[in-house]
């Protein structure tokens, strides 16, 4: 039989608060190693070496890895300031959410791998949940229109992160940057694309596209989004 399941959120608000400060210390330490190289790095046993106590001791606060990332992940959510209220206009306050989103998950690479389907319980999460779904229910009392609308915008952001990382970690793995690898492949566009006449529209946005810096990309697209919201909202 599996053992009873306790949130780690129960069991912190009913530790002393020196405990409190140290699961603190310990998350911030796990943080950054992760930031710096991903969460298969992230051991019990080197984190309690890089907060300076045994591992032992580490398991007395956090149970396991899963409890540690929950942990993390309400802990980055608690970054930057949110207003008390959204400001009513729901287009702005859902960009605010995305925007903040995004610059997250950017900071933390690891964090949009780490965010499930069932949401985290973390005071931080629940704030920014809280003040997400208001921004929403500023566009329609219904609840689980809102609930709904929320989820889309949170698609759409995870999306286009993970995109903009895996471009990431394409110049990471290869050595090239974007600039580089085109000028790599330019004589095979050049041949099979351009000169062939077979992909036309491919060929046109060679020749005519703009290129989207990702800041202006991610607008472009949260402001196509919130666009089909708006009509959505207006049936």
């Amino acid at each position: 039989m599996a053992p009873p399941f306790t949130l780690v959120w129960t069991r912190l608000a009913e530790q002393r608060r020196r405990t409190a400060l140290s699961v603190e210390q310990i998350v911030a330490v796990a943080i950054r190693i992760a930031d710096a190289e991903g969460t298969p790095a992230l051991t019990m046993r080197r984190v309690a070496t890089e907060a300076g106590t045994g591992t032992t001791s580490l398991y007395r606060y956090v149970t396991n890895k899963d409890e540690l990332l929950e942990l993390m992940v309400d802990a980055v959510q608690g970054e930057g300031e949110l207003p008390a209220e959204p400001s009513g206009d729901w287009r702005a306050d859902l960009t605010l959410v995305a925007d903040g989103m995004r610059a997250s998950m950017l900071r933390h690479p690891w964090l949009a791998t780490e965010l499930r389907s069932r949401p985290s319980l973390g005071p931080n999460a629940l704030r920014r949940s809280d003040f997400a779904l208001a921004a929403a229910g500023g566009a329609t009392a219904d609840i689980t229109v809102a609930s709904a609308l929320l989820g889309t915008v949170a698609n759409y952001v995870h999306g286009a992160v993970l995109a903009e990382l895996s471009e990431r970690e394409d110049v990471r793995s290869t050595g090239m940057t974007q600039d580089e690898w085109r000028n790599a492949v330019s004589p095979y566009v050049r041949k099979v694309i351009i000169d062939s006449g077979d992909y036309p529209w491919v060929a046109r946005r060679i020749f005519e596209a703009e290129d989207f810096s990702h800041d202006q990309q991610f607008a472009f697209g949260l402001d196509c989004v919130l666009a089909g919201i708006e009509k959505r909202v207006a049936r």
